[in-house]
């Protein structure tokens, strides 16, 4: 199992300005459905259908990831179309959708996650070490730092959506 290590930050505004000048050099952008299937406790299994807007290609993956904050264990693996549309047809769930843009800052790779149904816009940066995350300086422009506040991640929000779909 590998270990992920991210920050993750309330980005107040898509930084147009900042890409247009040439300080971020966006990589890829992608649209996201992620349904969840399983939670408890500090533990979730999901599966995502990733739509490259670039290349159009799909990709379709299965990922289990443990563990809360800025270090968490992931596997993930890649899944055909039919095994993702069977396991979405059985869970009848909203999926949680999200523009992602993958970019370069400086050294550094960041993900951009703009999300579909609700206003969220938020942004990750991914580290090698978790010495080097918390050794981490954010600029004030990513915003309010919140690795560590359940409010915002993933499965809480997919959570809401299926709270509302009733």
């Amino acid at each position: 199992m590998s270990l992920e290590i991210e920050c993750k930050f309330l980005l107040p505004e898509y930084p147009a300005n900042r890409i247009k000048e040439g300080e971020i050099r966006i990589e890829k952008e992608q649209i996201i459905e992620q349904t969840y299937l399983a939670l408890h406790g500090d533990q979730e299994l999901r599966v995502r259908k990733i739509h490259d807007l670039t290349s159009g290609k799909v990709e379709y993956t299965h990922t289990f990831k443990k563990g809360h904050g800025i270090a968490r264990e992931e596997v993930e693996y890649s899944i055909s179309e039919g095994l993702y549309e069977q396991i979405i047809d059985i869970h009848q769930a909203v999926p949680l959708i999200k523009k992602r843009t993958t970019a370069l800052w400086g050294d550094y790779v960041i993900e951009m996650d703009d999300y579909e149904q609700i206003q969220l816009l938020v942004l990750e940066v991914e580290f090698a070490s978790l010495e080097e995350a918390e050794s981490f300086a954010a600029p004030e422009w990513f915003g309010k730092d919140i690795s560590s506040d359940k409010q915002y991640s993933n499965k809480k929000v997919w959570q809401e959506l299926q709270a509302r779909k009733g």
